[in-house]
């Protein structure tokens, strides 16, 4: 197993490389407003550009933050936070590089806080990374207005995060340059590592150590599979044909496992604990990657969620991860 180490120092370093200024900006770029914005429950209309800044779900607050902007609240962070104080590290070095104190932190362990939400006081509100219902959007509009996911709950991938997130805060142009310097960043690493190409990779979920009969794995449709495309691999043809439209995960019995034989890599969260009953069960161990040791084992600190690519997380985790796939790669050849 290989584990993730990173100083806050660093993970302040690549925040500061990343993240947009808001001061420099020409007038002609700023958006016009009202701004309208489609996404799954319908239409929401901004009249003006917002001043207080709320977001719900995951990640979301990433994006005004990295455009230099601190929401009024946002969803403390439920896993990965090795600290208890709902602050990813990334997020934490961003608050400190804006010499901002924490926002209030919405407890999201049952659903939305609806209360706490409302007690900011926002002008919006970003989701369109979440997995809001038709309740929770109705719910919140009573608030202030709601971008929302543009089709399906929790499928809205890095790029369209910030592009959405960015509208609806008037910045869509800053949006589009943080987009671009994170792409140069993934491609100028992704670069010193080739035996990463054409690979495929399959994430998985959950895996019951004490129990292998099923296995659940994030589909095609998940952000974890479609940012293995920025890394230049690519979703397997088994995970494809086990995608159901609109699902970001599923699941199959293990004695399935032979269909993901065209799997080259195996990804999932855990460490030794989880991959030796792997090796010794006589249904997995015949799965060509763990076969040949091709396994990335994430554990479930801030690294297993930092996989899941949002637009502070990539530069904080991206060297190692790369790395570390890259290694399995090529024990799959």
């Amino acid at each position: 197993m290989h584990k993730i180490s990173r100083t806050f120092a660093v993970a302040l370093t690549f925040a500061m490389s990343l993240t947009i200024p808001v001061t420099g900006w020409s007038q002609e770029i700023e958006q016009s407003f009202p701004i309208t914005i489609e996404h799954a429950f319908g239409t929401t209309t901004i009249k003006q550009k917002p001043r207080r800044v709320a977001t719900v779900a995951w990640a979301n607050h990433e994006v005004p933050l990295a455009l230099g902007i601190v929401p009024v609240g946002f969803a403390a962070a439920a896993f990965g936070d090795d600290d208890n104080d709902g602050l990813l590290p990334w997020v934490s070095a961003r608050l400190e590089e804006l010499g901002a104190d924490p926002p209030a932190l919405f407890d999201e362990g049952d659903g939305i806080d609806f209360e706490a939400v409302a007690a900011t006081q926002p002008d919006v509100i970003l989701a369109a990374y979440s997995g809001l219902s038709q309740a929770d959007y109705d719910t919140l509009s009573l608030i202030a207005p709601v971008v929302a996911y543009p089709e399906s709950p929790w499928s809205t991938d890095w790029r369209e995060m910030i592009r959405i997130n960015s509208t609806g805060l008037g910045m869509k142009a800053e949006g589009e340059v943080l987009i671009e310097r994170l792409e140069a960043r993934i491609a100028d690493t992704v670069a010193q590592h080739p035996a990463l190409e054409d690979k495929s990779a399959m994430f998985i979920t959950h895996l019951d150590p004490t129990n292998l009969s099923i296995m659940r794995f994030y589909t095609a449709n998940d952000t974890r599979v479609k940012f293995f495309e920025d890394l230049g691999m690519h979703s397997p043809e088994s995970v494809e044909q086990a995608t159901g439209g609109g699902q970001f995960s599923g699941e199959v019995s293990i004695e399935q496992i032979d269909a993901f034989n065209d799997v080259d890599i195996f990804v999932t969260y855990g460490n030794e604990q989880l991959l030796d009953p792997l090796k010794a069960n006589p249904l997995t161990s015949r799965m060509r990657a763990i076969a040949n040791g091709s396994v990335v084992m994430l554990g479930r600190g801030p690294a297993a969620t930092a996989a899941n690519p949002t637009p502070l997380s990539i530069a904080w985790v991206l060297d190692d991860y790369v790395a570390m796939l890259a290694e399995a790669a090529r024990k799959s050849e």
